[in-house]
């Protein structure tokens, strides 16, 4: 078999069999197909795209390149979520210990940031003493003892596709939805779940703009894991502002203790955690209904439970002891903090979340270059969302810089991020705009 006759079957817009594409997935993998090669492979698909077979196909190759974790001396369902990404988005945090209160097992797998959305990783990373990158010893005991552990992507997991990823990055390929598709997906398969929920956003913060675009990705990636085998849901989120009132790394972290411990609830992030949390335990068959999972889920947080399982794995995982109780001696400030006016009282009508999410880039809170070195106590609290009133008492948001000089380009940053009309412009959405079952 022959790498360019693999390219030339898909370039011509023919149907690539399971043997074909298991033995590109093997040179990706062992280095025997080149970059060039992989480059066509990848500039073809994205013309002629793949069936239904061949993503599942692929998906599978890229799944099986590394290691398979393997859950079977663990009792619980073995459940995860994914994000497609956005701005003050850290319902990871609140929901695998919700989801372990509730009886399931989530080995959660996370990533850092991309681009302007935040990673979950580099809000961990604000904890002193977490461990993102725990050997699989560690990783599995935690999930056995605790019921959930957040860590980083193992560097065997799936290490075709992270060299597949890495090149269509570069070569202008990563729009595909079928690459995209087994991208996501080979990770989680490899991480041995049983159950998944996908929550694909759209909007301005979003890497998909339109509703339709990421209905597309998700009936994709929902027709793709189910016939790999994974039971999943997707639900449509909106992402036309950032999700929580915070954006950054620790000011994401302490607005996800808030949460936890109830002393501050950021609405529609309590919406999208419940319905997320719901449809797992569904899957897990831990409750009868994802309506009957959401009650589960919202009594796990109003009980205190959810919290108590955050607090374990943070300790577990190597954090403080008492990280819950005094979060705030423990995660790192911005030397400069200053509220942000709009520039006329009125009502927050729109917000371009992905100009509030290269805000905290800037301020050092993202990376522009892989080598970038995050400062993590920068960043957004206190964001207006859609409907706020804003005035010389309700700023649109707090700044948290490292300088005078970066807190005020960080303000006009978001004043052009911010529209402020009056309420009768203001648009209502839904959080969840959508389900999406096999």
């Amino acid at each position: 078999m022959l790498p360019q006759e693999i390219i030339r079957k898909k370039r011509d817009g023919g149907t690539l069999d399971a043997e074909e594409i298991a033995f590109f997935v093997k040179g990706l993998a062992d280095g025997s197909v080149t970059e060039g090669q992989v480059s066509a492979l990848a500039m073809a698909v994205f013309f002629k795209g793949l069936t239904v077979d061949e993503r599942v196909a692929l998906t599978l190759a890229m799944r099986d390149s590394g290691d398979v974790l393997d859950w079977s001396d663990v009792e619980a369902p073995v459940l995860d979520k994914h994000s497609t990404g956005g701005v003050g988005d850290n319902v990871s945090l609140m929901l695998a210990p919700a989801l372990a209160a509730c009886g399931a097992a989530v080995p959660m797998i996370s990533g850092r940031g991309l681009g302007h959305t935040g990673g979950t990783l580099d809000k961990f990373d604000s904890i002193p003493g977490y461990q993102t990158q725990p050997d699989n010893v560690l990783f599995k005991k935690v999930v056995k003892e605790v019921g959930c552990a957040i860590i980083g992507q193992t560097g065997n997991l799936a290490p075709a596709d992270k060299r597949f990823y890495a090149i269509r990055d570069v070569t202008g390929t990563v729009e595909s939805v079928d690459l995209i598709t087994a991208s996501i997906l080979s990770k989680k398969l490899a991480a041995g779940l049983q159950g998944l929920v996908l929550d694909v956003k759209w909007g301005t913060g979003a890497f998909m703009a339109s509703l339709e675009e990421a209905r597309a990705l998700a009936e994709s990636l929902v027709l793709v894991a189910n016939g790999a085998g994974l039971k999943t849901t997707a639900l449509l989120t909106d992402m036309n502002e950032p999700l929580a009132s915070a954006a950054g790394n620790a000011v994401e972290m302490q607005n996800a203790v808030d949460f936890l411990k109830g002393t501050a609830v950021d609405n529609r992030l309590w919406d999208v955690t419940v319905a997320q949390g719901g449809e797992l335990l569904a899957s897990g068959r831990l409750a009868a209904s994802a309506e009957d999972g959401a009650r589960m889920m919202r009594q796990a947080f109003e009980s205190g439970s959810a919290a108590e399982k955050f607090g374990q794995m943070v300790s577990a995982l190597g954090g403080p002891t008492d990280f819950l109780e005094k979060t705030e001696l423990y995660l790192p400030k911005a030397p400069v903090v200053a509220p942000v006016y709009a520039q006329h009282d009125g009502v927050v009508t729109q917000v371009d979340a992905r100009a509030v999410g290269v805000c905290v880039v800037a301020l050092g809170g993202g990376r522009t270059a892989a080598a970038d070195v995050i400062d993590h106590s920068v960043g957004l609290t206190s964001l207006a969302g859609v409907g706020n009133a804003v005035d010389a008492d309700a700023p649109l948001a707090i700044v948290h810089a490292k300088s005078e000089a970066d807190a005020e380009t960080a303000a006009a940053a978001l004043r052009d991020a911010y529209t402020v009309g009056s309420a009768g412009d203001v648009v209502d959405r839904e959080s969840v705009v959508d389900r999406i079952a096999p």
